[in-house]
């Protein structure tokens, strides 16, 4: 295979690890998800900035980027490199500004577009300086060999968070780090922190050791390449500028820059050594990419996970309240208090229930004889009103318990209490939900009506239709309902029970048994279906909210995919 071709494969992997990284959202607040966040993103912008770009145009110009501490002399030091002033040095600390980039004439090319830091606007060296660090001012300068780019980036422990971020950023898209630091400085925690992040990533490095006393030249340049060595840092050339007065335009001494000057225009001039220098960063940045994204795809796992165990606790929620409202149709209970009086005043007094064990058939032509002899309308509609209630009675309590149920498991659960204490309104029912339980027993008994009508179907003439009629008899399947069983046999112990054994007899003598059990359990399960329409929309409330939390982003299976195709491509 050649080479144009395996870095074709390369880039095409590299471009689908890419839009993997960008599209693995990390929305939930979970443990230690700040520091996947920042990694993540310091994962995208080398992709963008260095990686990519780098893969893309193995010729192009070496990037060296200089960075260092607050005071280090970073942009002294680039000037006096180039040999003249082209970046400001900041006398007020902290220093807000563009970054700038020097490259020589005939360079150009490589730096207008957006092939490397694609974030940053571009402003030319005639443009006035700007306080704005996401831009990027470039100075065509003969000063800087061709083939090689200086950077002067921010201060890595800048006070302001912008500065330290963008340096980072520009960091990780150098092929060299040019670490600057002072005499007084040079062993203070974040650089070295920094400069692990180099080994780690593979980025070539080195190191200027600034304003340091002749006196103590050797001491503090043994001292540090001893801590070198220590962090692996080894083989990474070290140059010490010894303290001197700077010339009258602000710029060090020419001797002081001329060991570095003459390395990197070694560099800059020979193709090898500077392909070797790309090549050992550019390795080091996809050797870097496993581990990187394996970790990324392990947060974004506990993001999935995280998401999926609240999507069921809204769903376990909303079940049980669904199954208290099944239970609630089985065990009786709605078949007592008001309804119970008023399914007295339909059928007349207690007494018919003391005749019940003496004799169904009896009773149950003597209840029709009654009925037939009576105005049935308006006990008839009392009763459907207080059933109607009952059953949205029933149906309010499971839903307000579902609620408060689902907000106390988003509580307890990873990433859910942020969500519940921005959306306080989830643990209770919705403002309509009153509203549209009522409608739904509405619904329930009309449709309860239209079974009746179209079982009854030429029977509506009959004495027994009669003496019932419509709503008397859609009110008697509905108390068969919520009874235990659609088929009770024998006598129940207590008057609920009593009164579902004989609204199912009286149902009988119209219908048949065999009708009247199909019916109810029609009627059942229209209500079921109904109540998964309710609470499913109480539901949607939970979920709808966790969509806009925690939308669902890549798959962490694809993020392992592309980051295998990146490895099996090299």
């Amino acid at each position: 295979m050649s080479h144009d071709v395996e870095g074709e494969r390369l880039l095409t992997a590299l471009q689908s690890l890419r839009r993997g990284v960008d599209a693995t959202a990390l929305p939930l607040d979970l443990p230690a998800v700040d520091q996947a966040r920042r990694e993540r993103a310091e994962l995208l912008a080398q992709l963008d900035d260095y990686i990519i770009p780098r893969v893309t145009a193995l010729d192009a110009p070496l990037l060296t980027v200089v960075g260092g501490s607050t005071g280090a002399g970073k942009s002294t030091l680039v000037n006096s490199l180039v040999g003249t002033v082209v970046t400001r040095s900041g006398v007020l600390r902290p220093t807000t500004r563009a970054s700038t980039l020097i490259h020589n004439p005939a360079d150009e090319r490589w730096f207008t577009g957006t092939r490397v830091l694609p974030g940053l606007a571009r402003l030319t060296g005639a443009a006035p300086e700007t306080g704005d660090p996401n831009t990027l001012r470039l100075v065509a300068s003969t000063g800087v060999p061709q083939g090689l780019a200086l950077l002067d980036a921010p201060d890595i422990d800048s006070v302001v968070s912008a500065n330290r971020d963008l340096a980072r950023q520009l960091l990780s898209a150098a092929d060299l780090w040019m670490f600057v630091t002072t005499a007084v400085r040079y062993a203070d925690a974040v650089p070295w922190d920094l400069l692990q992040q180099a080994i780690r990533r593979g980025t070539s490095v080195a190191v200027v050791l600034d304003r340091v006393p002749l006196d103590a030249m050797e001491e503090v340049r043994a001292d540090l390449a001893g801590m070198l060595m220590e962090q692996g840092l080894g083989q990474s050339p070290v140059f010490a500028i010894a303290e001197s007065s700077l010339t009258e335009d602000g710029l060090l001494p020419p001797n002081e820059v001329e060991r570095i000057n003459g390395w990197l225009r070694s560099l800059a001039a020979d193709a090898h050594a500077r392909s070797i220098v790309i090549r050992r960063t550019l390795q080091g940045a996809l050797d870097s990419l496993d581990g990187r994204a394996r970790a990324l795809g392990n947060a974004a796992q506990e993001q999935t996970d995280a998401r999926g165990a609240l999507h069921t606790a809204a769903l376990d929620g909303y079940a049980s309240a669904r199954a208290g409202v099944e239970e609630g149709m089985r065990d009786g209970s709605l078949l007592r208090g008001e309804v119970l009086a008023r399914w007295q005043e339909f059928v007349g007094t207690g007494e018919l229930f003391r005749q019940l064990e003496a004799g169904v058939g009896r009773m149950r032509d003597r209840v029709v004889s009654v009925l037939r002899g009576r105005g049935r309308q308006q006990p008839a509609n009392d009763l459907g009103e207080a059933l109607q209630s009952g059953v949205a009675a029933l149906l309010q309590a499971h839903g307000e318990t579902a609620a408060i149920t689902v907000s106390r498991a988003w509580r307890s659960l990873p990433g859910g209490a942020p969500i519940i204490g921005s959306h306080a309104e989830l643990a209770e029912v919705s403002t309509d939900f009153i509203a549209r339980s009522e409608k739904l027993v509405r619904v329930w008994q009309d449709d309860v009506m239209e079974m009746v009508r179209d079982e009854a179907g030429g029977k509506r003439t009959t004495a027994r239709f009669l003496a019932f009629g419509v709503n008397g008899i859609s009110v008697l399947l509905m108390l068969v309902v919520f009874s235990a069983t659609a088929g009770l046999t024998g006598a129940e112990i207590g008057i609920a029970g009593g009164s579902a054994i004989l609204a199912q007899r009286l149902l009988e003598a119209v219908f048949g048994d065999q009708a009247v059990r199909s019916l109810a359990a029609r009627a059942r399960t229209r209500l079921l279906e109904l109540t998964d329409e309710l609470y499913g929309a109480e539901r949607a409330r939970f979920e709808d909210v966790l969509e806009q939390a925690a939308p669902a982003g890549e798959s962490p299976a694809a993020l392992t995919r592309a980051i295998s195709d990146v490895q099996a491509s090299r």
